[in-house]
């Protein structure tokens, strides 16, 4: 099996956002239909399963080419930090690759290798927070992420509003630190939703969580957020 390489990971290419294209596009994730777990599995990508499910190398190499960014981004926002991220992105091919033979097609096959990364987060999240006090650890400058303020929901229109409150790299960087200060089951939805920008419904397919549950906790984690954005600012947002 080829080892997905750190350097792959080094520079990712950050998408322009062009305001006419649909809004996952703008944040840099290609084809929306890539996301939508609710579209029947195609021949196309039942023959992919199929040779990937029968270690077939070249396609092990060409799912970790056509998902690697994503994977990446998304670790990225879930763990704060880089270092953490290139090794959670290759960790989770490796285990894309060892369980694709249980993969039986009941979701799409991106749907699927997003579960995979967010429990592997989440699992890391709990590991890292036994170990280390997660506030003062150094977190991702914004310059080389792809920019929040681009994203869609709260963390936008509620709080990154540099010409309102601070400098965009500032604001930023607060918002991603109240980000990591919440719990992982909060973060995940808040993340997938208000910044990756999927639907509930994708979030419901991806976590395993009934689509009230999923709206329940985006709602409470835009409140904790909110709460915690206003804390490190010393002021309300409005």
């Amino acid at each position: 099996m080829a080892a997905a390489s750190k350097a792959r990971w080094g520079e990712p290419e950050l998408a322009q956002v062009d305001r006419g294209d649909d809004s996952r596009r703008a944040l840099g994730y290609g084809d929306p239909v890539w996301w939508d777990g609710s579209l029947p599995v195609d021949d196309s990508e039942r023959r992919f399963i199929e040779r990937l499910q029968g270690h077939d190398e070249r396609a092990f190499n060409e799912l970790v080419e056509l998902y690697e960014q994503r994977v990446f981004r998304l670790v990225l926002r879930m763990l704060g930090r880089r270092d953490e991220a290139e090794d959670m992105a290759q960790e989770v091919f490796v285990q894309v690759f060892k369980a694709i033979g249980t993969f039986r097609g009941d979701s799409k096959l991106g749907t699927w290798v997003y579960r995979i990364a967010i429990n592997l987060c989440k699992n890391r999240i709990k590991y890292l927070a036994r170990r280390y006090d997660s506030a003062q650890q150094e977190l991702e400058p914004a310059a080389e992420r792809a920019p929040l303020s681009e994203a869609k929901g709260v963390t936008l229109g509620d709080i990154a509003r540099p010409d309102h409150m601070l400098e965009g790299l500032q604001t930023e960087r607060i918002v991603q630190l109240a980000i990591a200060e919440l719990d992982p089951d909060f973060r995940e939805v808040l993340v997938l939703r208000d910044v990756e920008d999927l639907t509930y419904e994708e979030i419901a397919e991806i976590t395993g969580l009934a689509d009230g549950t999923v709206k329940s906790r985006i709602h409470r984690a835009r409140g904790m957020l909110k709460t915690r954005v206003e804390r490190m600012l010393g002021e309300k947002i409005r």
